[in-house]
């Protein structure tokens, strides 16, 4: 019998296996679903400011008549359908709770500092397990410092967690002025996990159209490298649960993170690509790599090839392909 039992943000979890916030997660059905092939937890669908502030201004644009075009009843209705899209996120979790026995994370992302408070406090009043804070705005203005937009987000973070009862954690990008000192004072603040990373929308060129258009939306297994440096280098550094998303396609890469440090891996792309039964097969797999090393739990590895400032530091803080390209010739 392999222990695969983990703890996150203070949930004991049956495994490390987490289902990141995705449509996938936006149903009770599916969500049973992902449950029954062998999720540990899964993240709701994130509820999006910016999608409640383009719906309303769809709204506005395509169905209200002249009668209606008053402050009064416009501030109800920015009101109104606010209310609506966090009331159906509050019933998911409310819902979801009475048909799977996992932990149920709530996830907001918004584009306004004053949201941030009263959108976590609705998910946590609904009976969210604990919450995963969406923190990354393209740091694209000319004129920002470089360590304002951090303090703006370890604001959010304080502003939370004093009003929630519920572990918090945040889901960060790899962009920073110096991600180390971010993500240490991330844990100064007191934040209970830190999911590394975003994948973010990409952008794209038709080079016959000349149009701007979407890159591709799924992640592929090549894009787990930085994910699993920046949780080697921080796994033995911080006191927060670290937690692996982007790339995680099958189990070595899933091991691969558990090996680095990470307390669990989230997984999205592969589930659209191939349904929820990879998430048996990556348990599956896991069983058997634990078999043939003698592993009993995964706690006996977790964090194994971490980061050593005297060992191996070189190897782990090499970012150019000097060794590599020396040794290649046409």
């Amino acid at each position: 019998m392999k222990i695969l039992e983990s703890k996150y943000l203070g949930l004991r979890l049956k495994n490390p296996i987490i289902v990141g916030s995705c449509g996938l997660t936006n149903s009770v059905e599916s969500i049973k679903k992902l449950a029954e092939n062998g999720a540990a937890a899964v993240i709701v669908k994130s509820v999006f400011e910016e999608e409640i502030i383009q719906e309303h201004q769809d709204v506005l644009k395509n169905k209200l008549g002249d009668q209606d075009n008053n402050l009064e009843f416009l501030d109800y209705f920015d009101y109104q359908i606010k209310s609506d899209v966090l009331k159906k996120t509050a019933a998911l979790i409310q819902d979801a709770k009475k048909e799977v026995d996992i932990p149920i994370i709530g996830s907001i992302n918004c584009a306004s500092s004053g949201e941030w408070v009263s959108y976590a406090k609705i998910l946590a009043d609904a009976g969210a397990d604990a919450l995963e804070l969406n923190l990354f705005k393209l740091p694209s203005d000319v004129n920002q410092k470089a360590d304002e937009q951090e303090q703006f987000y370890q604001s959010i973070v304080s502003a939370v967690k004093s009003h929630v009862s519920i572990p918090v954690s945040v889901k960060i990008a790899p962009y920073s002025s110096n991600l180390a000192a971010s993500i240490k004072k991330m844990d100064d603040i007191g934040v209970d996990g830190i999911t590394m990373f975003n994948r973010f929308y990409n952008v794209d060129f038709d080079i016959y159209t000349d149009e701007v258009i979407a890159g591709s939306p799924y992640s592929t297994n090549e894009e787990y490298y930085n994910a699993l440096r920046w949780i080697s280098i921080m796994s033995g550094k911080v006191n927060t649960d670290l937690s692996a998303s982007t790339g995680v396609h099958n189990a070595e890469t899933a091991i691969k993170m558990l090996m680095a440090g990470a307390t669990t891996v989230q997984i999205v792309s592969k589930i659209y690509m191939d349904g929820p039964e990879v998430i048996s097969s990556i348990l599956e797999g896991i069983k058997e790599w634990m078999e043939k090393r003698g592993y009993v739990s995964i706690d006996e590895f977790r964090g194994s090839v971490h980061h050593d400032p005297d060992q191996n530091s070189e190897r782990f803080e090499r970012v150019q392909f000097m060794r590599y390209f020396g040794e290649h010739t046409i």
